[in-house]
């Protein structure tokens, strides 16, 4: 997989990708991600790639023609099997959504900031928008790297153990159930026998009967 993102501060994603799961994915040539600087595609002799937006209103906005060479630029050398652009009112982002893009290649993430980016680009190069929440951060930076993340650790060979994402929450449409490691007691509270037993079918019950009980506690529309 090969992860292109486009910033105007891409010096706030160069920590994600250099410790943990992403890194190690990146040593093993698992995945690639590339950083782009929208400041090198700045126009006019005060280098911009923001103005004032039509209609008025406080705020900045990334102008069409940085991003278009930046965009273009990238199209021509490779294709894309999406161009997302991290947004608020994009589509949600879910388990659902991470798993269907993670059979994919090729992703070119353009990461807003200020007000966001022209409409044109949206309308032009961008094929997906999608948002991790119903908040608005000041660039698209941290978003992007929500995203990457949640990519990076379903590519096969990047956990050690390839089962240990089709546990995790949401995989089943369900919360995951507590999870306990040793010591078997601490400070009176004990991990539950059934965990002890070494009885996997009982085990792999009781799990998926306390994933229904914290799902439905928790977050009951999961189960409509």
């Amino acid at each position: 997989m090969r992860i292109d993102i486009i910033s105007v501060l891409p010096e706030l994603l160069k920590s994600p990708f250099s410790a943990s799961i992403s890194k190690r994915a990146i040593e093993k040539g698992l995945v690639q991600v590339r950083l782009h600087d929208l400041k090198d595609y700045a126009i006019g002799r005060a280098k911009r790639v923001d103005d004032y937006a039509y209609g008025g209103g406080a705020g900045m906005v990334l102008m069409p023609e940085p991003l278009d060479k930046a965009i273009s630029k990238l199209k021509a050398e490779r294709e894309y099997d999406a161009v997302v652009y991290l947004t608020p009112d994009g589509e949600t982002l879910d388990q659902r959504c991470c798993n269907q893009l993670s059979l994919k290649e090729n992703f070119m993430l353009i990461c807003g900031h200020y007000k966001g980016i022209d409409q044109r680009i949206r309308e032009m190069h961008v094929t997906r928008e999608i948002s991790i929440g119903d908040y608005v951060l000041s660039g698209g930076e941290l978003a992007a790297a929500v995203l990457s993340d949640a990519l990076i650790r379903l590519i096969p060979g990047v956990l050690n153990d390839e089962t240990a994402a089709l546990s995790d929450s949401f995989q089943d449409g369900l919360l995951a159930p507590p999870i306990y490691t040793r010591p078997a007691a601490y400070k009176g509270k004990s991990v539950p026998e059934v965990l002890r037993s070494g009885n996997f079918l009982k085990i792999q019950q009781w799990q998926h009967e306390q994933a229904l009980k914290r799902t439905e506690k928790r977050r009951p529309d999961l189960l409509g």
